[in-house]
């Protein structure tokens, strides 16, 4: 039991929260590379990610694990991510490092995502059973490549267009 849910259910929960997350990173991400904030779907997307990342510490563990670095790092730049936003209203630079918070702590949990369907997913298990295959590597890489190119792509266009809300 985990918050007096049974653990399968809050697996559920956590991962319906991650989607989410990600679905929303996706459009913000979009969003960002046309100039536009997207109030709604940004604060749809720091929410959810935010929760993922403090959903996944209360699964039972013992000691630290890769994910839960991975976890705190998320959590640090999305605190960056909200500050940037709300508190300093992405005034001069705090844009870029608005932007390159959000994107990067975006990547963070679709790295956990791909991650995780190496690992549930059995035709995906089979190809990269220690996620140390090409396989895997492959995945992670492309995935890498795609973020790296979003970031600098929606720091250029987000710093060099006009704020819209939309």
């Amino acid at each position: 039991m985990i918050l007096g849910m049974t653990t399968a259910t809050y697996t559920l929960i956590h991962v319906l929260i991650s989607l989410v997350g990600i679905a929303s990173g996706l459009v913000v991400v979009f969003g960002l590379l046309g100039g536009k904030r997207l109030d709604g779907w940004t604060a749809l997307f720091l929410a959810t990610t935010v929760a993922t990342s403090v959903t996944g510490f209360g699964f039972p563990f013992d000691h630290l694990l890769p994910s839960h670095k991975v976890g705190i790092l998320s959590l640090v730049l999305l605190a960056i991510a909200i500050l940037a936003r709300y508190a300093f209203h992405l005034a001069g630079s705090w844009r870029v490092v608005y932007v390159i918070s959000a994107v990067v702590a975006l990547y963070l949990n679709v790295f956990v995502g791909v991650v995780q369907a190496f690992e549930k997913v059995q035709a995906l298990k089979a190809l990269a059973p220690t996620q140390k295959e090409p396989p895997f590597l492959v995945a992670q890489l492309v995935v890498l490549v795609i973020f790296i190119t979003l970031t600098i792509l929606a720091a250029i266009k987000f710093r060099n267009q006009p704020l819209r809300a939309a």
